[in-house]
């Protein structure tokens, strides 16, 4: 095949508990990923015959703020068919086209989700056969939220994340997503939040999942599974982008079930009753000041997949 084409979903942390840093910089986690219908896709192709001066791995983006993102080896679709490569032990050339939807530095993973697409559309390109625990292995060392993007649906995250156990999950949950002006670093956010944490005298807990919200998961309740949403980062993504707190107070009153800053933010996400409820939340939420745009989704749904 000259080109393989993935699409992969973005994210939404239903359960983001953080606990103490670690002597390697990272803090234990517990995170319940869910994967949503915003989707990015990755194409993976041969470069053109003859064009030695190409890069062995070159990437172009196109999209909404595309020039956010790197086009260089920071890229991480790139990184992660370079792993790819270096894990089969030989070299390979790839021209990488990524098509944005999921919002850049938003807290939905975009980064992440490309990686995992990036290994899914240059394994079939060159042909390794590598299985989806290979893979795994290769995403973990990329990021902590890439082995996610591989599997999708809902599953709770350990460690840093990567460690993945699939969750029981009935239904469909329907989504509001406000996305903000600007991106934020997701390093300065987990610094934000040791640094309010010590201020306040406060000591990391060790992290442990919501039952609650597991078992709102089980029996696809949207009502119990909106009280049940946490993320001990928001906090520091309201310091560090306090209008985000008048986007949360908007959805809220206007009848979201949940309200909750994705992962390290800035995007809002809103769970909503239904489909029906989640287009007229979203039409109602659309011009609160510093919401950029909003759009809607639903899930869970699969991980990284091969377009037909």
């Amino acid at each position: 095949m000259s080109a393989i084409t993935v699409r992969v979903p973005a994210k939404v942390n239903l359960q983001l508990a953080v606990g103490p840093l670690r002597e390697d910089g990272y803090h234990d986690l517990v995170n319940v990923f869910h994967a949503v219908s915003l989707f990015d896709e990755v194409t993976a192709a041969e470069p053109l015959d003859g064009d030695l001066s190409a890069a062995p791995l070159g990437v172009r983006v196109e999209g909404d703020l595309t020039g956010e993102v790197p086009v260089s080896d920071d890229n991480l679709a790139v990184r992660a068919a370079r792993a790819l490569a270096e894990r089969a032990g030989r070299s390979y050339r790839a021209d990488l086209l990524i098509r944005k939807s999921i919002p850049v530095a938003g807290g939905m993973a975009g980064g992440s989700a490309d990686a995992a697409a990036a290994l899914v559309a240059c394994n079939e390109l060159w042909g390794l056969g590598l299985p989806l625990e290979d893979l795994m292995e290769i995403a973990a060392d990329i990021g902590s939220d890439v082995p996610f993007a591989l599997l999708g649906g809902t599953a709770v995250g350990t460690g840093r994340g990567e460690r993945l156990a699939p969750l029981e999950t009935a239904g469909v949950f329907h989504w509001v997503f406000a996305l903000a002006d600007g991106g934020l670093s997701t390093p300065r956010v987990y610094g934000e939040c040791d640094r309010l944490r010590e201020e306040a005298g406060v000591a990391a807990p060790t992290p442990a999942v919501n039952e609650a919200l597991l078992a709102a998961l089980r029996e696809g309740d949207a009502e119990a599974l909106g009280q049940a949403l946490s993320n001990d980062l928001q906090p520091a993504a309201l310091a560090l982008r306090p209008s985000l707190a008048r986007t949360l107070a908007a959805g809220r009153e206007h009848g979201a079930l949940g309200a909750i800053v994705s992962g390290s933010g800035p995007t809002c996400a809103f769970l909503a009753e239904s489909a029906e409820r989640a287009y007229e939340l979203a039409a109602l939420i659309k011009d609160v000041d510093g919401c950029r745009s909003v759009v809607t989704a639903s899930g869970p749904v699969p991980g990284a997949t091969v377009a037909g």
